[in-house]
């Protein structure tokens, strides 16, 4: 469920706060200096992605992801702590 009351602040928090989490700090800072020096269309890069996955690797993979990450109405997505 998305909540469109959230703002671009807290968006930018919460991603900051994903790239800290899941790549430390070091990478995080590599990650943005690429992005940002870079000219990055990420649209194209997921299409490129999607693009050589079949429709049955994305279906599997969808599927997997839902087991793995049940959808919760109640849970919040990415709280900020």
């Amino acid at each position: 469920m998305m909540n469109n009351n959230i703002t671009t602040a807290e968006i930018v928090e919460r991603g900051y706060g994903c790239l800290f989490e899941h790549l430390g700090t070091i990478e995080t800072e590599r990650f943005i200096s690429y992005i940002l020096s870079e000219r990055f269309d990420y649209t194209k890069w997921r299409r490129e992605y999607f693009d050589k996955a079949s429709v049955e690797e994305l279906s599997s993979a969808a599927a997997d992801y839902e087991k793995a990450h049940p959808f919760n109405p109640k849970k919040p997505q990415l709280p900020i702590e």
